[in-house]
């Protein structure tokens, strides 16, 4: 459910602070939430379950804190893509497990895949699967060296 401008309009700067301290941490406690926001335990989890159903809160996920579990080789890839084929391709470019995430771009190219592997000859034949997706006209592929920071 797409969220609406109205919900976005209307919330109260307590579910602009709830959003803020689920950000940091959505595994911190109802209660804890509640004493930081000054409300009922019952209050928070009212809010959270109303900005879940308006679709401002979609889920929750896991950051993966210990580098040695994250793959180690990451890539930017950039993709044409003819556009009677864009959902077929985004539909195959989803069911691989390596990329993680896909997106749409102005400019010389049309979207823009991330993809994490364990090591270059799996990265390699990630790349070679992304190349031969039908409707995938060309791509250009930059490794990650570093990351200098990053933000969740």
């Amino acid at each position: 459910m797409p969220v609406s401008l109205y919900i976005l309009l209307n919330m109260s700067p307590k579910d602009l602070e709830l959003l803020a301290l689920l950000q940091a941490d959505a595994r911190e406690s109802t209660s804890s939430l509640a004493r930081k926001l000054g409300v009922a335990r019952n209050t928070v989890q009212e809010r959270i379950r109303r900005l879940e159903a308006a679709g401002v809160i979609e889920g929750y996920t896991v950051k993966l804190g210990n580098p040695a579990r994250r793959p180690s080789i990451t890539a930017h890839v950039l993709m044409a893509v003819n556009p009677k084929r864009a959902e077929a391709v985004m539909r195959d470019l989803k069911s691989l497990a390596n990329i993680r995430g896909a997106y749409a771009l102005s400019g010389a190219f049309d979207y823009l895949a991330m993809v994490e592997t364990e090591s270059t000859q799996a990265m390699d034949e990630v790349l070679d699967r992304i190349g031969r997706i039908d409707g995938v006209e060309r791509t250009q592929s930059s490794i990650v060296l570093s990351i200098k920071f990053e933000r969740s």
